[in-house]
């Protein structure tokens, strides 16, 4: 796990006094939202939803949690979303990979930027067979990171 300059963390001792440092992430002290708003596009968008954090997936639906459960999110995610844009697949161009391990392509992805800062994505994933990403799945995202962020804001 890397750590950022800014990053928040909470510091920890454990018994033999050892100090423990755990990078602290919003989203995931949100998670039921979160999988509430997977759940809800999920259905909405017809394809496999997955929400992130800075560093890995906090909520997963229309797939097997185990499968994504805690893994990191991918070196092109983390560039995509340095950059603060959404991004949606045309077919054209290489797609994106978006959770370590996982060979799976994003259709469309949007950040969620809560007080200026990222903090963290939502994801439509493609299912068994590679396709494009549609204009409503995009809006979908670009709604739920919305929501997560207002709810992150206040």
């Amino acid at each position: 796990m890397r750590i950022r300059e800014g990053d928040p963390l909470e510091i920890y001792t454990n018994s033999d006094g050892e100090v423990i440092f755990k990078k602290y992430s919003p989203i995931n002290e949100m998670s039921r939202s979160a999988g509430s708003a997977a759940d809800v596009i999920h259905k909405l968008g017809g394809t496999p939803v997955v929400i992130f954090d800075r560093d890995h997936v906090v909520a997963v639906s229309g797939m097997q949690r185990r499968e994504y459960a805690e893994r990191r999110i991918s070196p092109a995610l983390e560039e995509l979303l340095e950059r603060r844009k959404s991004w949606l697949y045309d077919g054209d161009g290489k797609p994106i990979l978006p959770v370590e391990g996982v060979q799976k392509n994003a259709l469309a992805i949007a950040p969620i930027i809560a007080s200026g800062d990222i903090a963290g994505a939502v994801c439509f994933m493609a299912g068994d067979t590679p396709s494009k990403g549609t204009q409503l799945q995009l809006t979908l995202a670009q709604t739920a990171a919305m929501f997560l962020a207002r709810q992150l804001e206040e």
